[in-house]
């Protein structure tokens, strides 16, 4: 089963992923934000699409940018068709990396049972 994570920068995709492959998922980082193709997350044809967020006083908690509010704006717009498709929004500015991972690991096991109970086959 394929996860695509995507998220503005410094949300913590990157740490998520990391998390998620530690923990055995197939999990891959999507530079979505970076994109001006609106479906770009869809290339791989992901099972599950995460999307993780962030504010501004967040990202400045977690690392120094020399960006402002109208680049997350821009990344917010880049990313809208994956906020639109997401099968789990996680806004990540009250929680810790290992909550992240935990919330989406809870949620790829819901996921997956709600699958093999309809009967689909699981990968």
């Amino acid at each position: 089963m394929k996860i695509a994570v995507v998220g503005v920068c410094a949300s913590g995709k990157t740490t998520l992923v990391a998390g998620l492959k530690a923990a055995g998922f197939d999990a891959y980082n999507v530079a979505q934000e970076h994109s001006g193709i609106h479906d770009f997350w869809a290339k791989r044809h992901p099972d599950i699409l995460v999307m993780i967020d962030a504010t501004m006083p967040a990202i400045h908690k977690r690392r120094v940018v020399y960006w402002d509010e109208s680049r997350l704006e821009v990344q917010h717009k880049r990313l809208a068709d994956a906020r639109a498709h997401a099968d789990l929004y996680i806004q990540t500015d009250k929680y810790n990396a290992a909550e992240v991972r935990d919330r989406v690991i809870d949620f790829v096991k819901e996921y997956r049972a709600k699958r093999k109970t309809k009967g689909d086959e699981i990968s």
